[in-house]
C-alpha cells in the first residue's frame, strides 16, 4: 500500500487527468490500466486517511489545477467535465464517511437551469464543485419552473440558489425567480447566484441577483468572498 501522502497525490493527479476508473486513458499517455480516482479513494479510506484530507489535498487541489488550465486554454469544456466527473464519483464514495466524521455542511444550495432551458453541463459541473467544497447540493435539474425553485428554497431551508441559463430567450426567467422569492418573503433569507453564457454581471445587477459567476470555479471564489 502506498504512503498516505502519495495516495492523495495520486488522487490529485488522476482527477487532473480526468480518470474515474482504471480503464480510463487520461489526457496524457501511459495512464490506462493504473488505479484511477475511484480505486485510489477506496485505498485511501482503507488506509485510514481522514476523508476531509482527501477532499482538501486530493480533490480540491486537483480542481484548482484544472481551473487554471481551463482559464489559460490548455483545457476545454470536455476536459474540465471529465475532471469534474472524477470528483463527482469521488464525492459519492466519500459522502457517508464525511458525515460520520462530523464534517459540517456549509449550507444547502439549490441549483436549477431555469424554465425553458435544457442545457445543464455547466450546472452539473457547479454541483460537483460545490459538493467538493462542502455544500449540500439539491439539484433540481433543467427546465425547472419558477414555482418549483421557490418551493425547494422554502422546504429545504436553503441558504443559496444557483440559476443557470444558456439562452437569451430563457435568461429572463431568472428575474421571475427572484421576484417570486420576494413575493414569498424568502428573498432576504437566500443568496442568489446566476450564470450561463447568456448572462453577465450587468444583467445580474439589473435583476437583483447577489452575484454573477462566469464558471464553476468562480462560484467557489464568490462564496468565499461572501464569507460562506
Amino acid at each position: 500500500m502506498l504512503p498516505q501522502n502519495e495516495i492523495t497525490q495520486r488522487i490529485k493527479e488522476n482527477v487532473v487527468q480526468g480518470r474515474v476508473e482504471a480503464e480510463d486513458e487520461g489526457f496524457d499517455e501511459g495512464w490506462e490500466g493504473q488505479p484511477a480516482t475511484r480505486e485510489l479513494i477506496m485505498e485511501a479510506l482503507d488506509a485510514g486517511i481522514d476523508p476531509k484530507t482527501i477532499v482538501l489535498n486530493g480533490l480540491s487541489q486537483a480542481m484548482e489545477i484544472v481551473g487554471k488550465r481551463y482559464e489559460t486554454g490548455i483545457y476545454l469544456i470536455p476536459d474540465m467535465l471529465a475532471s469534474a466527473e472524477a470528483v463527482g464519483g469521488a464525492m459519492d464514495l466519500l459522502a457517508p464517511h464525511l458525515e460520520r466524521a462530523g464534517v459540517e455542511s456549509k449550507g444547502k444550495f439549490i441549483l436549477a437551469t431555469v424554465a425553458g432551458d435544457l442545457h445543464d453541463i455547466g450546472k452539473n459541473i457547479v454541483a460537483i464543485m460545490l459538493k467538493g467544497a462542502g455544500y449540500e447540493v439539491v439539484d433540481l435539474g433543467a427546465d425547472v419552473p419558477t414555482e418549483r425553485v421557490v418551493r425547494a428554497v422554502d422546504e429545504e431551508k436553503a441558504r443559496y440558489v444557483g440559476l443557470s441559463a444558456l439562452l437569451t430567450t430563457t435568461m429572463t426567467e431568472m428575474e421571475r425567480v427572484i421576484e417570486a422569492l420576494k413575493e414569498t418573503d424568502l428573498r432576504s433569507k437566500v443568496k442568489v447566484l446566476i450564470g450561463g453564457a447568456a448572462t453577465s454581471p450587468e444583467f445580474a445587477q439589473r435583476i437583483g441577483a447577489d452575484a454573477h459567476c462566469r464558471d464553476a470555479f468562480q462560484v467557489i471564489d464568490i462564496l468565499e468572498k461572501m464569507g460562506a
